[in-house]
């Protein structure tokens, strides 16, 4: 073959540098295509300067509405801080912040929109009915996203300021990713807004609620981290859009709940149905602030309706919780605002695989008199208590209050330490633990009040002689039809308190159960309507007495059917 020549050799370099050459040029110009189109509309091309001390919301504003007006697409918050206040968000918009932003809030009032006026009456409090006071806000918008690595500081340092992220009658809304800090109001706070997904968002240090949606269908909450001093999520279904709307299709999972009132929550805000709700796979605790020892959570699950919702098919499934009051507050009542007509009702509620400690608070199912609560079941359900009111509180008749804000302190000092279930149809509890600590204490009652009830929790040290108060009775059950227990463990201090207490109950049945030691009555059973009770196959040896019964409960009202003694 022949030798190629040298000028022929010399001219396919060049043309093979040259093609190299345009080759890299290419490759940058396609990198830079890409990388303006990942960017967006950067909101420094429309002036904003992003130095935490020039106000920029007009330029982020341009930056918005030229997105928009462009038919949509991303609004870029490089690195910086952007000090703001009001933000119109609108369709097809999404804000995408980068690692190192910063969304700013304005502590200058007059930065933000003033609150809207509805035109109608509405029981709610201003916080969850207005949304145009707020950092971030939309209306009527759709196709809306929040993303990204980086940081919505709100600014605050106290309750009572502008909402973070505020979104009335949306839909197809995407947060993701970001950090929301110092919040003054609700983090983020929905009305009427469905087909929401808000996944990997971390709420810290906020003031109010973490995450509301209120009135919504269609919302997806996932793999959050949530540290708010109010409620860390609560479902709600207020008047706040002129009309009784219902909440459902909502699931809840793999999250982080901290908070001093609900870490998890229906209610109180109950106009309209709540369906289709599930929660799964989160841990709960206390809102501690700075201090590891602070205020206890009002309670882990609080499942509410109070102004004529139904709430129907409600599943809560692994969940471990520390230091909430109340592990579990169930409650069916009739304050009715708005001029809701009657009582809602409560019913198909299934929680499972539940574990709490340092509970101090009674779990409380109860329903009202002529409304009870239906279908609830309890399965490997593991509550420890090491604390409690005083004991002779337990010895007071139990209120009804029908009309007052339902908190799970509402009753005071409970007369059982575990559970205590009033008002109830067809409820089942299965392999329920209701146990206390070895050192368990009741505590005196002070000035110390939460939502207007007198506030405790349990000891964070006991002095080193303490032996442990009595607990009383573990199960307490009042006007209850339906009752099926099976696998219950329980706690006997050994004194004279019964470990379970029936008043008007009917058609129960306890199998499969055991007495623990120092059991003296197993169960004692008072009123006229009691009756149909069978205690079968259960293991109740340690019991001293196995029933008591009151004078006006007939003899045949309770039946032992191969039961060990």
């Amino acid at each position: 073959m022949a030798a190629t020549p040298l000028w022929l050799m010399g001219r396919v370099r060049s043309q093979r540098s040259v093609a190299a050459t345009c080759f890299l040029c290419l490759f940058a110009w396609v990198a830079t295509a890409s990388d303006d189109t990942h960017r967006g509309f950067s909101v420094r091309d429309y002036g904003a300067v992003g130095n935490g001390t020039t106000l920029d919301t007009a330029a982020v504003q341009k930056a918005i509405d030229a997105c928009a007006a462009g038919g949509g697409g991303r609004v870029y918050f490089g690195p910086g801080t952007y000090l703001c206040g009001s933000l119109h968000l609108k369709s097809g918009v999404c804000l995408s912040l980068d690692a190192g932003a910063t969304l700013k809030g304005s502590r200058n009032n007059a930065d933000f929109d003033p609150p809207e006026k509805l035109g109608f009456p509405n029981g709610a409090d201003d916080e969850t009915a207005l949304f145009h006071y707020a950092l971030v806000w939309a209306e009527d918008a759709e196709r809306i996203a929040i993303t990204g690595e980086g940081t919505i500081d709100s600014n605050y340092d106290d309750r009572h300021g502008p909402k973070t992220i505020a979104l009335k009658r949306c839909t197809f809304v995407d947060i993701r990713g970001v950090r929301l800090l110092n919040a003054p109001n609700y983090n983020i706070s929905l009305l009427g807004t469905d087909n929401v997904n808000i996944d990997g968002v971390t709420i810290l240090n906020g003031y109010a609620d973490g995450i509301d949606p209120d009135a919504c269908q269609n919302v997806r909450i996932s793999n959050c981290h949530i540290e708010a001093r109010d409620d860390a999520i609560v479902l709600k279904t207020s008047f706040s859009l002129g009309e009784r709307r219902s909440c459902e299709n909502v699931t809840v999972s793999n999250c982080f709940l901290a908070s001093q009132a609900n870490c998890f929550a229906i209610g109180t805000e109950t106009g309209g149905d709540v369906k289709s709700v599930t929660l799964d796979n989160c841990v709960m605790t206390n809102f501690a602030e700075r201090d590891p020892e602070g205020s206890h959570a009002t309670s882990g699950i609080s499942l509410r309706s109070v102004d004529g919702a139904n709430i129907d098919r409600v599943a809560i499934s692994n969940v471990v919780m520390n230091n909430a009051c109340c592990p579990l507050f169930i409650r069916l009542g009739s304050r009715l605002r708005d001029h809701a007509p009657v009582p809602g009702s409560i019913r198909n509620i299934v929680i499972n695989n539940v574990v709490a400690t340092n509970a101090s608070w009674t779990a409380v199912l109860s329903g009202i008199a002529g409304y009870s609560i239906e279908g609830v079941t309890l399965s490997n359900i593991r509550l420890e208590y090491a604390g409690g009111g005083p004991l002779e509180a337990c010895k007071s008749p139990v209120p009804e209050r029908e009309r007052t804000y339902p908190s799970a302190n509402m009753f005071g000092t409970l007369p059982a330490y575990g559970l205590y279930c009033r008002h109830a149809k067809d409820i089942v509890l299965n392999n329920v633990a209701l146990l206390t600590t070895d050192r368990f204490m009741r505590m005196p009652l002070t000035k110390v009040e939460r939502n207007g009830n007198p506030y405790w929790q349990a000891p964070e040290k006991l002095p080193d002689d303490f032996k442990g108060d009595d607990a009383g009775s573990a199960f307490v059950a009042e006007d209850v039809v339906g009752l099926d227990v099976e696998g219950l463990q329980t706690r006997a201090d050994g004194k004279e308190n019964p470990l379970i207490q029936f008043t008007d109950v009917r058609q129960a049945l306890l199998h499969g159960n055991r007495a623990p030691e120092n059991t003296g009555v197993y169960l004692e059973v008072h009123g006229k309507e009691t009756g149909h009770i069978t205690l079968a196959g259960n293991a109740l040896h340690e019991a001293r007495q196995v029933v008591q019964r009151g004078s006006e409960v007939g003899r045949k009202a309770v039946r032992a059917q191969n039961d060990a003694k």
